[in-house]
């Protein structure tokens, strides 16, 4: 894939994300990242490939490398704590098994 293609390519990906995204409305955007973490997972994998293919003679593969690692992790960190936040949420203050 030439240059121009891979920015076509990526620019299509980055608008038909910002369209889809942008018409879900407010109250689901939470369910939908804790739902979406397994993506993140496959992202990281994706990016560990890509690492460990990179030539280690050349340090700006590796650095980008390191970076897509690096942001991989970072993401599906921060999706299981807002995950975490959003079910706090929902926990209920008084001790079951009676009334209070």
């Amino acid at each position: 894939m030439d240059g121009i293609t891979a920015l076509y390519v990526f620019m299509l990906a980055a608008f038909t994300g910002y369209e889809v995204i942008s018409r879900v409305p407010v109250i689901l955007h939470t369910p939908l990242m804790s739902g979406s973490n397994f993506v993140h997972g496959v992202v990281l994998v994706g990016a560990m490939v890509v690492l460990g293919h990179a030539d280690p003679e050349d340090p700006v593969q590796l650095a980008i490398g390191f970076v897509a690692v690096f942001l991989g992790a970072a993401n599906a960190a921060g999706g299981y704590v807002v995950t975490e936040r959003m079910l706090a949420m929902f926990k209920s203050d008084r001790k079951a098994g009676g009334a209070q």
